[in-house]
């Protein structure tokens, strides 16, 4: 893959999440660190602190693009973490830090992100996701793919941005 300095890759998803969501996204975690990738979440817990333990667990980097304007309530799995005091507006800043975006299942917040995602041609893979329909959208697609695992979210984030650089 053709490397820019260095890819940093968007988790998101809910600050609640199932068992089964939070081992999904710790492994993305650590393959994302395994990569030599930076992870770019919005620092709370659910998904967003199970794919920060994933990657520091490998030695990874992590930074989160906290909604408020102390650290109390980041998750401990953090290398860096940023103060906006702005809420979900903070969601458009997790996306623009980011070369691609990997999706779990989440709410409203998760939904933004896909569209910021969207607006700003960032690559979304999803990893069980909501699901766009796009009959609607003038050809605009929200999603480049649906991964069936870890390791094929990956995959389909590598062969995106060595189409992007």
């Amino acid at each position: 893959m053709k490397k820019k300095d260095t890819m940093y890759i968007g988790i998101i998803g809910g600050s609640r999440c199932s068992q089964e969501t939070a081992k999904l996204a710790f492994e993305t975690g650590a393959l994302i660190a395994q990569q030599g990738w930076i992870l770019v979440c919005g620092g709370m817990g659910g998904v967003m602190e199970a794919a920060c333990e994933g990657a520091v667990s490998c030695n990874g980097v992590t930074i989160g693009i906290l909604p408020g304007g102390s650290r109390e309530k980041a998750n401990k799995y953090l290398t860096y973490s940023i103060t906006t005091g702005l809420g979900e507006v903070r969601n458009s800043i997790v996306v623009k830090s980011s070369d691609a975006i990997i999706a779990f299942e989440g709410s409203y917040g998760t939904l933004s992100e896909i569209a910021f995602a969207n607006i700003s041609g960032k690559p979304v893979i999803s990893l069980n996701s909501w699901k766009i329909y796009t009959e609607h959208s003038k050809g605009n697609i929200l999603f480049v793919g649906e991964a069936q695992s870890p390791a094929h979210a990956i995959k389909m984030v590598k062969e995106e941005l060595l189409l992007r650089f």
